[in-house]
C-alpha cells in the first residue's frame, strides 16, 4: 500500500523547521514497507483531493499569508474545505492553522480570508510568543514544539483543542489551550518541527490515512528511541526554563 503527501504550499509556507514533518511522515512510513511520496502544491496549482491520502500544512509570514489567501478563494479553497469535511487526515502549523479558519486580521491589516474548514478565529496581536512548548493532549499525551508567533486564535464550539498548554503561550496567551480538533485535521502553532519528536502524532496521521484506503488500523511499531530523546530533552528544558 502506498501512502501520498500533498504539502500545501511548500514553497510558500515553509519556516521554523516545518518541512521536518513531512520527513518525519516519510521516514515512518517508508519504515513500515510503504511507498511513500510527496507532492508540493504551491499558489496557482489546482487541488485534486483524490491525489492525496495525507496533507501538510506549514507557516508563513504575512505576506505568503496575503497571496496564499487570495489563492484559496474559489474552487480550490471549496475543494480543500470538502476534503476536510470529509475526513482527510490533515496537519496544519501556524499560518496554515489559521487559514484554514474564518481568516487571520494582520496587525493594522485588512482581513485575510481562510476557507472555514475549522470553526477559528485568528488575528494579529501585540506580542510575539517565543519559546518551548509542552501541552498536554487527552488524544496524543504530552506534546512538545516551538511556538513563534505573534497571532492569537480563539475556538468556536465546533472543535476542541489540541490540548492545554503546560509551558509556553498556545493559542492565545489567555485560555491556555493550544491547537485545534475537528475530525481527522490537527491544527497549531508547534514549529520545531512537530512530528519528529512526537511521533505518536506521525503514526496516528499515518494510520487514520490507511484505514481510509481500507487498510489496517494498527500499525507495526518501530523505534523510537531517538524520537524520545528529542522529546524527553525538550519536555526537561522547557520545565526548567518555564517557557
Amino acid at each position: 500500500m502506498d501512502l501520498r503527501i500533498g504539502w500545501l504550499y511548500g514553497h510558500e509556507m515553509n519556516i521554523y523547521g516545518d518541512r521536518g514533518n513531512v520527513l518525519a511522515l516519510l521516514h515512518r512510513a517508508r519504515g513500515r514497507g510503504l511507498e511513500a511520496a510527496v507532492e508540493v502544491l504551491g499558489v496557482g496549482d489546482a487541488f485534486e483531493p483524490e491525489r492525496y491520502d495525507v496533507l501538510f500544512w506549514g507557516g508563513g509570514q504575512d505576506r505568503e499569508q496575503i497571496s496564499v489567501s487570495a489563492d484559496l478563494m474559489g474552487a480550490k479553497g471549496r475543494d480543500l474545505k470538502a476534503a476536510i469535511g470529509g475526513g482527510m487526515p490533515m496537519l496544519a502549523i501556524c499560518g496554515g492553522y489559521q487559514l484554514l479558519g474564518d481568516g487571520y486580521r494582520p496587525y493594522e491589516g485588512d482581513m485575510l480570508p481562510g476557507i472555514h474548514a475549522l470553526d477559528i478565529t485568528s488575528e494579529a496581536g501585540p506580542t510575539r510568543f517565543i519559546g518551548n512548548v509542552v501541552v498536554d493532549s487527552p488524544e496524543f499525551g504530552a506534546l512538545v514544539g516551538f511556538e513563534n508567533h505573534s497571532g492569537l486564535t480563539f475556538l468556536g464550539p465546533e472543535v476542541e483543542p489540541l490540548g492545554r498548554v503546560r509551558v509556553g503561550h498556545g493559542n492565545n496567551g489567555r485560555d491556555g489551550f493550544e491547537g485545534a480538533r475537528y475530525r481527522n485535521t490537527i491544527g497549531c502553532y508547534m514549529h520545531g518541527a512537530l512530528l519528529p519528536k512526537n511521533p505518536q502524532v506521525t503514526d496516528w496521521l499515518i494510520g487514520t490515512a490507511l484505514e481510509r484506503k481500507g487498510g489496517a488500523a494498527a500499525l507495526p511499531p518501530l523505534p523510537d528511541d531517538v524520537e524520545s530523546t528529542a522529546h524527553d530533552a525538550v519536555v526537561k528544558r522547557a520545565l526548567q526554563l518555564g517557557r
